[in-house]
């Protein structure tokens, strides 16, 4: 082979790599929209619109959050799985990676080939919350009564395998006891279910539950999280009530479609980062909302998803649920 064949493939692969590296550090050209398949109001909708407040003045374009709610998250993802405008990314939750593909026989989208993983935001613990009207103040009480009458309890989730309801199935198969399961759209809901008096108890994040827990419309009996919430830190862990495999852990995290550059996922990371490390932001929409930073890169998140995937998969066969046809 001369050496004239061997340069022109080299330069033309040189060529595309310049492309894609100066397509990055354009983009954005156009107004770019986060989906997050959630309801307005709840803790990860608050959180994305806090992050796309600053990453339109980073970016110089509009950045708009785009609810779309149900399905357990189904019909968000499977918007941002099929979007091909180059503008649309996704802010979810472990959900729509670890536990749908575990849940349902066939998913509108493929986790591991429709998505590239950008960057894992942060990581928070749930509270077990319910109508302080009921006059439960320990975990116990709850337990007493769903033993005394069975059935006579229901819990809030928002979605069929949502970490509510694997964390409520968990608790039914260690204490023995029987509570049945009424979905809702979202966290916000559920938690205004609790509060209304509609359902008994739910599990919730700080950000939702902080407003109704001030105002003693609930009571908090358990924390999912290993350690006490420095903000309630009456409220005893699962694993100190003696119930360590109750896990209400949920994280967040934001992906581009499958056709965005490696390159182009590397500076939206890179952004998200520089974000994130203003001490403003951190103290308002992080440690003030009791979640964890976490920061995690594409690669570090791809192979943390895939580790997270095996778990949760092992969780749903212990929690008993039943996988959807």
């Amino acid at each position: 082979m001369s050496f004239k064949n061997i340069l022109i493939p080299c330069l033309a692969c040189a060529l595309l790599a310049f492309s894609s590296l100066t397509q990055a550090q354009e983009w954005p050209t156009r107004p770019v929209k986060i989906v997050v398949p959630y309801p307005a109001g709840g803790g990860v909708d608050v959180l994305a619109r806090a992050l796309a407040n600053q990453l339109q003045e980073r970016w110089h374009q509009s950045v708009t959050i785009d609810n779309k709610p149900g399905a357990n998250t189904l019909i968000g993802s499977e918007l941002v799985a099929h979007a091909n405008d180059g503008q649309t990314l996704l802010l979810s939750t472990d959900a729509t990676f670890t536990i749908n593909p575990h849940l349902y026989a066939k998913l509108p989208y493929d986790p591991l080939l429709d998505f590239k993983p950008v960057t894992l935001l942060v990581s928070f613990s749930q509270l077990l919350v319910v109508n302080s009207k009921l006059g439960m103040n320990h975990l116990q009480d709850l337990i007493a009564q769903a033993k005394a009458r069975p059935n006579s309890l229901s819990y809030a989730s928002y979605g069929p395998g949502s970490q509510p309801q694997l964390a409520t199935e968990m608790l039914k198969q260690k204490a023995r006891i029987s509570i049945e399961h009424i979905p809702y759209k979202g966290i916000p809901q559920a938690v205004l279910a609790v509060v209304s008096g509609e359902i008994p108890m739910t599990w919730s994040g700080v950000i939702s539950a902080r407003p109704h827990l001030a105002n003693k419309s609930i009571t908090a009996l358990a924390y999912g999280g290993r350690t006490r919430l420095k903000e309630y830190p009456n409220v005893p862990t699962m694993v100190e009530l003696g119930y360590p495999e109750v896990d209400a852990n949920v994280w967040v995290g934001v992906f581009a479609p499958a056709s965005f550059s490696p390159n182009l996922v590397d500076r939206i990371h890179a952004d998200i980062q520089t974000v994130i490390s203003q001490s403003a932001f951190r103290d308002k929409e992080i440690e003030g909302k009791a979640y964890d930073y976490e920061g995690l890169g594409p690669d570090e998140f791809k192979k943390y998803i895939q580790s997270e995937s095996l778990s949760r998969s092992n969780l749903i066969k212990t929690s008993g649920i039943k996988l959807n046809p």
